[in-house]
């Protein structure tokens, strides 16, 4: 299933990013982060889709893609995206990872799924104050120590980058 939107390239702090129009998410499997391969101004891509907390999705545009499709904040773009169970690896903050490593939970970490890495990554930095994040990384190490595979009672709905969210809803 191929979706296909025009829409603006826009930037927060110092963010490219494309916002899909509600329209176009709600064909989308999942209110939560979704996998896409896509196409912007004919250039393909991959990326992962975060929600922007108000039932939409949004993604990050990487200069490489920007100077690839030579597309600048405030241009139109013509994007089309399609769902795909193929996800990517996330990149692991280093505080989290050296709590994996100090803890001896590699292992674990890596026999476990990259949605479920996704979620717990997506859990642990959704919040800005750093004495919450600090207790998170405790307890997902705990968790994982105990051989749980995801974060328990998290609204995977919600926008978990905090540069570009308050509250878990994206800036407009």
């Amino acid at each position: 299933m191929s979706i296909s939107f025009e829409t603006l390239l826009s930037q927060i702090e110092s963010r490219n990013i494309v916002k899909v129009p509600l329209a176009s998410s709600e064909q989308l499997p999942s209110r939560g982060m979704v996998m896409i391969k896509g196409v912007m101004n004919d250039v393909a891509f991959a990326a992962p889709l975060e929600p922007d907390g108000k039932g939409s999705h949004w993604f990050e545009v990487s200069d490489k893609l920007c100077k690839d499709t030579a597309v600048t904040v405030g241009q139109p773009v013509s994007v089309t995206i399609e769902p795909t169970d193929e996800w990517i690896e996330p990149e692991i903050p280093e505080d989290i990872m050296e709590a994996f490593v100090k803890a001896g939970l590699i292992n674990q970490w890596n026999a476990i799924t990259i949605k479920a890495r996704w979620e717990w990554l997506r859990w642990i930095r959704s919040t800005k104050n750093q004495a919450t994040r600090h207790k998170r990384i405790d307890i997902a190490c705990s968790k994982l120590h105990k051989g749980d595979k995801r974060p328990c009672c998290f609204d995977s709905t919600r926008c978990t980058i905090t540069d570009v969210s308050k509250s878990g809803v994206l800036f407009d």
